[in-house]
């Protein structure tokens, strides 16, 4: 780590207070260059800790920039996780207000519910599925606090990796007699499909995401505990939302899930 405890809680505050007042700022290695992936996640910890300190509850974790066409869009080359508060969550069909929001974009997600604890190293596609409970459809509403959305993968794993919103369908499908990575994916906005994909997007298959994730927490000493809901990732390009827009997600076996916006 490069940066000291005081500059790791100052960026915490920072970046939160965006997230909390919707307003955006310049990314954080402008002025840190110096910050390494230790520190990207040490503010992200903190940024976690605060809002456990005020009563929030930890609901999920996420997988970002799990797909090519996420990676390209955002300039990166590596997946990132984050966590998921409860106040993110909406009901299906339910609305977002989007004063709470800096900028905020849409992406086509499955969800996974897991049964058993998953542990790295060595998580691999197998260990996922076996440990999965069920899946499901989900949008998740994207908010980097970022001014247009710039940033470097250090600067977005500390701003909990552009987490803000999320809206589970209400079908649970157990995963023993899907293939994951078929899955046709189809997100409409006011009607018309903005983005369609399949599952395999996401790295292949999204299980491997949640390996990835599994491997993640193993090399600091942790796990993803039994009951965990986590989001693998966007399977196509984010879609930008506007007050007024109504998305729908269809994903072939999993059902649907929609979200309005509104000022």
């Amino acid at each position: 780590m490069k940066l000291d405890k005081a500059t790791i809680a100052a960026l915490a505050e920072h970046l939160e207070s965006a997230e909390l007042q919707a307003f955006d700022v310049v990314k954080i290695t402008d002025s840190h260059p110096e910050m390494d992936w230790d520190d990207a996640y040490a503010i992200q910890d903190e940024i976690r800790r605060r809002k456990l300190a005020r009563g929030a509850r930890i609901v999920g974790l996420k997988c970002g920039l799990t797909s090519r066409a996420k990676m390209k869009q955002m300039g990166v080359e590596t997946p990132c996780f984050g966590f998921l508060a409860d106040y993110f969550t909406v009901a299906d069909g339910g609305e977002v207000k989007m004063s709470e929001l800096v900028h905020p974009k849409v992406e086509p997600e499955i969800a996974f519910v897991l049964k058993r604890a998953l542990k790295g190293p060595g998580c691999h596609v197998g260990a996922v599925l076996a440990a999965t409970d069920f899946v499901m459809a989900g949008i998740e509403i994207i908010d980097s606090r970022y001014r247009d959305f710039k940033f470097d993968l250090k600067s977005v794993i500390a701003d909990n990796c552009s987490s803000s919103r999320f809206v589970l369908g209400g079908c649970a499908v157990p995963v023993d007699d899907l293939d994951l990575r078929t899955l046709g994916v189809v997100m409409e906005k006011n009607g018309e499909a903005v983005a369609i994909g399949a599952g395999a997007a996401v790295l292949g298959h999204p299980a491997a995401a949640i390996a990835m994730l599994a491997n993640h927490l193993g090399a600091r000493g942790e796990e993803i505990p039994a009951g965990t809901m986590i989001l693998s990732g966007g399977v196509t390009e984010a879609v930008a939302v506007k007050a007024g827009d109504h998305v729908s997600l269809r994903i072939q076996s999993l059902g649907s899930a929609s979200v309005k916006f509104i000022e």
